[in-house]
């Protein structure tokens, strides 16, 4: 996975590492479904897409950003990624704007916290209104508890966002997962959250909203 990007400049590498050794990306994989059209918003170095097109050759993934410094390093990795039969298509997007569905999931990993709370919210509402029926919402934010957790994260985004400005953004407006997945509910998806920070030093939370196939089915027991 890690030699996409082994032509890509230093800092780049070292980033894409240093993600992929302190996020738990397999388990959020694992809420992903294994086939259909799937997209990542706010993909970044598309480390994440690409990693969802190759471990299921099945699976048709979008990737988008508004960071054109990272989509073109993405857009490297993706080519060499289609070589081994993925095939993940990273591309520009303005911001708030989401490709048209129906997408059988969407995925939105370490992005809301860059967004004020009002954006947060639209944002959720675009993606699961684009989902198809029986397709998933797939959010990966980090949570307020454990205090020392939450606490080294905040420094270190604040790092990313203020000083280093390897990530796009002004300011940091990190939520409790609760309000995240009450946003997602009164959506209309069906949620339910798993803590991901077991062995991490960040707070890592996971909150996957299913949007139901019919009527019928949601009101089964």
């Amino acid at each position: 996975m890690l030699a996409l990007y082994s032509a890509a400049p230093f800092g780049v590498r070292a980033h894409v590492w240093g993600r992929w050794a302190t996020c738990p990306f397999r388990r959020v994989a694992a809420h992903v479904p294994e086939e259909g059209r799937i997209l990542e918003v706010g993909c970044g170095y598309g480390l994440f897409s690409n990693y969802l097109a190759l471990s299921s050759k099945r699976r048709r993934v979008s990737g988008i950003d508004v960071d054109v410094r990272k989509i073109v390093h993405g857009q490297r990795a993706a080519r060499q990624a289609l070589v081994h039969g993925a095939r993940a298509d990273l591309h520009l997007q303005p911001p708030g704007e989401i490709p048209d569905g129906p997408w059988d999931a969407v995925v939105i990993v370490d992005v809301l916290y860059l967004l004020d709370a009002d954006a947060q919210a639209g944002l959720l509402r675009t993606c699961a209104g684009q989902l198809a029926l029986g397709g998933v919402l797939v959010v990966k934010e980090m949570a307020l508890t454990p205090r020392w957790k939450a606490a080294w994260n905040r420094v270190q985004e604040t790092l990313a966002v203020k000083v280093v400005n390897i990530t796009a953004g002004e300011k940091l407006t990190l939520l409790d997962p609760g309000r995240l997945g009450g946003w997602m509910e009164s959506d209309g998806l069906v949620v339910r959250h798993e803590a991901l920070d077991r062995g991490y030093p960040h707070p890592h939370h996971l909150i996957v909203g299913a949007k139901r196939r019919s009527v019928a089915s949601s009101q089964s027991p």
